[in-house]
């Protein structure tokens, strides 16, 4: 990466922004929980946001290898500084075991005992504990390997020794109990560590990190995706290709491969991200909504990509790196402020919402420190005596040793073409692959110092082998149309792209939101919508009535198809559309079906978003910590048949969660259950499901639930006593089960201003 310069004034700007976030930030501040964890006082106060949670530390992890990338790129003498004084703290708080880290041992030192508390996202009693300190190895191993300084190497080298003591006397059924929960890429921190060392026990402990439940499955591929948490699942898979490339065991590539090819195929937005609410749905499903394609998933799936590429030199890998790269990646980062989002809302007239610089500190806050400095990957990329051009961005690249050098020039995606000029030749025929991009459909010319050259194609690249000389130039064109996506359950579901640039439609700040930087990153997932016009056509091409408005601009506009109002619409590459509201997606269809759809699906779905004032949605991550989610022996999983998460209690058990009520008003209780739920055997012991509701402790409700509707959801509405709500903001919504008994499976919670959706 550090042999590729960049000159493209798109991607330079945004990795600007992202150097000047990583200066601005106070070294003092991210160790400060990692100085409380050791007992110590610190130099600072924390941050705010995942800073003051039981993830504390995970930033500095991600800051670490957000400044060691960044410096390999510019050389910046300030990053270096700042990095080798990070360092130096950690390697100060470190304790004699070797621990260090923004949170306590103690859930480490109940899990070594082989006796410990595990859920999906807790272990030990602490929230993804394994997940948090792999940042910390994973910063330290890159500042190591990026820059050569030894101390990092020192403080990670003790790390790892720790973890291993710890974890040795745990048996197979002890540690895969363990892997139950969230736990990053630690697989892929000790295979990076024992190719670093060259010690075999760190190569023992990244084979033991293999989640089976998980792995096996894809090993057989077999899919059994839906329902898992994506982005715990993705590290994984990281780890196994990088295992594959030190042991060479064949189960190993054909999960990676397996995986990446159900992922894209079947769970991958036009955009490039993966993910609902965090989570992967069932294959060809595309559902919209606001908390869709998770950043840090794309992050992962880029890094797979990598990988992938590197054991077979496929076009197809390049296209969707470029696809994620241009239209998540580079689309999360305000271009004004630097901040970067959590999710990216798919949704019809919603619009991006991104972190705050001191009070979020979300995992794509972290992985989003990182992207700005990883812009300069695979634009081109040697591999044996082959150079690939994979990304059309001006950029220069210095290859065998600096014997050849060649420089990219290129305005795209502005312009559809580009020159190849080489610098420096190493005075020996060299082969040079550009690849051959999928959207442009077969169109493409080269020439070589402005006469036609005959190449080969493999793998979807032009494939040139020759003797180059001092300022020859390739120069490469490819036709850029506008072409149609249609979403992978509805057909009239579309989207619109230029090349590979997604074009998103620019639907203005009508009700926008006084600011769309903040500290929580859902607590506008309930602000209100926008219209969004319906593109209304009987032209079974309707990328045809789509047109640049000139040839120095990015800007598209429809003809007068958008409906109601015979609107002309405008449509912007989605990367540069910020702070204002979007559409991704349209509703494509013809005259007959638009007036069905006015009468059904746009009213359902306005109305919802009107009278919702607050949802939370069981067995997810993040809507579970957001909404404070309290329990005792409570159950959450994932039931494909429904499709939906759920939480139940048991025996005497609870679940609630504090939602947002509107003072003064009418509010609802609204619960969806699924209809094949009835008596539930536990350990040999049958057990109705019975149970009460509460709101503040104050019993609203008694429900049974039978399965009287095999395979459906069911939802049922619950009037609230307004006594319960007035001068209150939140109330703390409980489900019950009595001694012997089983409180839901409840599949989703709202709290509405009407009675039913």
């Amino acid at each position: 990466m550090n042999q590729i310069k960049l000159s493209d004034k798109l991607f330079s700007h945004a990795q600007q922004h992202g150097e000047k976030y990583l200066l601005y930030l106070d070294v003092d501040r991210l160790m400060a929980p990692c100085y409380e964890a050791a007992g110590m006082e610190p130099k600072n106060e924390k941050y705010g946001g995942w800073e003051s949670t039981p993830i504390a530390g995970h930033s500095i992890g991600h800051w670490l290898s957000a400044t060691a990338t960044m410096y390999a790129v510019t050389k910046k003498q300030a990053l270096y500084d700042k990095l080798k004084y990070a360092v130096e703290q950690l390697a100060i708080v470190q304790d004699e075991e070797g621990y260090v880290s923004g949170f306590s041992k103690k859930c480490f030192q109940e899990v070594f005992t082989g006796d410990f508390e595990v859920s999906n996202f807790s272990l030990g009693g602490s929230w993804v504990p394994w997940y948090s300190i792999h940042k910390i190895y994973a910063g330290l191993i890159d500042t190591y390997q990026l820059t050569g300084m030894e101390k990092a190497l020192d403080v990670v080298i003790q790390l790892a020794d720790w973890a291993y003591n710890g974890l040795i006397n745990l048996n197979n059924e002890q540690f895969q109990r363990m892997l139950i929960s969230e736990h990053g890429g630690m697989n892929e921190a000790f295979a990076d560590l024992y190719l670093l060392t060259d010690n075999p026990r760190y190569l023992e402990l990244a084979e033991r990190f293999y989640h089976e439940a998980v792995l096996d499955p894809l090993s057989r591929a077999k899919d059994d995706l839906e329902g898992k948490h994506a982005n715990t699942q993705i590290p994984k898979v990281i780890g196994v290709a990088k295992l594959y490339n030190i042991t060479k065991k064949e189960k190993y590539k054909r999960i990676a491969t397996f995986f990446w090819d159900q992922v894209i195929t079947y769970r991958t937005y036009v955009i490039g991200g993966n993910s609902i609410r965090e989570h992967f749905g069932p294959e060809n499903a595309e559902k919209l909504g606001i908390t869709t394609t998770e950043t840090c998933n794309t992050y992962n799936m880029l890094k797979l990509t990598e990988l992938l590429f590197d054991w077979s030199q496929e076009s197809r890998y390049m296209d969707f790196y470029e696809q994620a790269l241009y239209n998540h990646i580079l689309a999360s980062q305000d271009p004004i402020s630097g901040m970067k989002t959590y999710f990216v809302s798919t949704e019809p007239g919603h619009f991006k919402v991104y972190n705050s610089p001191d009070h979020s500190f979300w995992c794509c806050t972290g992985t989003g420190m990182e992207n700005p400095a990883r812009y300069n990957r695979r634009i081109f990329h040697e591999l044996g005596n082959v150079v690939y051009v994979n990304l059309f961005i001006a950029a220069e690249g210095s290859f065998d040793n600096g014997k050849f050098q060649i420089e990219q020039a290129t305005d795209f995606p502005n312009d559809n073409h580009g020159n190849l000029t080489i610098v420096k030749a190493s005075g020996k025929s060299t082969a040079l692959a550009i690849r051959l991009p999928k959207w442009a459909n077969g169109n493409y010319s080269f020439t070589l110092n402005g006469k036609v050259v005959d190449y080969k194609i493999e793998n979807g690249y032009a494939m040139f082998n020759q003797l180059f000389s001092e300022g020859d130039v390739i120069r490469y064109e490819f036709e850029m149309e506008i072409n149609l996506y249609k979403s992978k359950d509805d057909n009239k579901k579309q989207a619109f792209l230029y090349g590979p640039i997604v074009l998103a439609g620019a639907l203005g700040k009508e009700n926008f939101p006084k600011t769309d930087i903040l500290e929580d990153h859902q607590s506008l997932n309930n602000h209100p919508l926008i219209e969004v016009p319906t593109i209304v056509t009987n032209d079974e091409e309707p990328e045809k009535c789509i047109s640049r408005k000139n040839s120095k601009e990015l800007i598209f506009e429809t003809k007068a198809i958008g409906q109601p109002g015979n609107q002309t619409l405008t449509l912007l590459p989605f990367y540069s559309l910020h702070h204002q509201r979007y559409t991704i997606y349209w509703d494509v269809m013809n005259e007959e079906e638009y007036i069905v759809f006015l009468e059904q699906e746009k009213k359902s779905r306005i109305r919802e978003q009107e009278i919702t004032v607050d949802v939370v949605t069981p067995n997810e991550q993040q809507p579970e910590v957001d909404h404070h989610l309290n329990s005792k022996n409570s159950t959450s999983g994932y039931l494909n048949e429904a499709h939906r998460g759920f939480r139940d209690a048991r025996d005497g058990g609870y679940f609630q969660y504090k939602m947002k009520v509107e003072a003064e008003k009418q509010m609802y209780l609204y619960v969806n259950y699924f209809g094949s739920d009835s008596t539930l055997t536990v350990n040999g012991e049958k057990m109705e499901r019975e149970f009460t509701i509460h709101i503040d402790d104050v019993e609203i409700a008694t429900q049974e639930l039978k399965g009287e509707k095999p395979g459906e959801l069911i939802n049922e509405s619950y009037s609230i006593p307004m006594h319960l709500t007035n001068n209150k903001k939140e109330v703390n919504v409980a489900f019950k089960a009595p001694k012997g008994k089983v409180a839901g499976g409840v599949y989703g919670i709202r709290i509405l201003k009407e009675p039913k959706l």
